[in-house]
């Protein structure tokens, strides 16, 4: 893991999310990856798979339930009453952690790109299911486990989204410039 001894670790074939301390499992959160399954394109609404990194975190000082919108939050808390107002809204609450691609040409630059595609891993409503596959293309956690896990990731963690562990050797990093 070079620097990085902790990482996480998004198991879409379990539908769990693993802090990891090296090659331990320190804790596991029931979570909602794409309800299209895995894939890069933008546009497929599916979850990318590969190695990613924490680009941004998001909320760090928001209440639980916060509402936000184009990363910034709204003012709303979610209820029940307020999804009954917005029913089209795909609800991001309480913490994001926005992700980045690693792998150029897999999941960064182009039209393949998870920055560009706003892939976060971010909490959900208290209704939302977690445990099967029903988001947008984002990585859904309960509430209480987004400000659990939240303070635990800092910008850079390594994120490996795919069927399992790792396929492939974390890449090397570059430099945003030389993108």
């Amino acid at each position: 893991m070079s620097r990085w001894t902790s990482w996480l670790l998004v198991d879409a074939a379990t539908q769990r999310l693993y802090l990891m301390e090296g090659a331990e499992a320190r804790d596991c959160y029931p979570i909602g990856t794409a309800a299209a399954g895995l894939g890069e394109r933008s546009g497929s609404g599916c979850t990318p798979r590969g190695w990613h990194t924490v680009r941004a975190r998001i909320g760090a000082t928001a209440p639980r339930g916060a509402v936000f919108v184009g990363r910034r939050a709204t003012g709303e808390i979610w209820s029940r009453e307020l999804a009954q107002q917005y029913p089209e809204r795909d609800w991001i609450l309480s913490r994001i952690l926005w992700l980045s691609g690693l792998e150029r040409g897999f999941n960064r630059l182009g039209v393949r790109d998870t920055m560009r595609r706003y892939i976060y891993i971010h909490g959900a409503p208290d209704d939302a299911p977690l445990g099967v596959a029903c988001s947008h293309g984002c990585v859904r956690l309960g509430n209480d486990a987004i400000i659990e896990l939240f303070p635990r990731v800092a910008v850079g963690t390594p994120v490996w989204i795919g069927n399992g562990p790792p396929l492939r050797p974390l890449p090397r990093p570059s430099h945003p410039e030389s993108s």
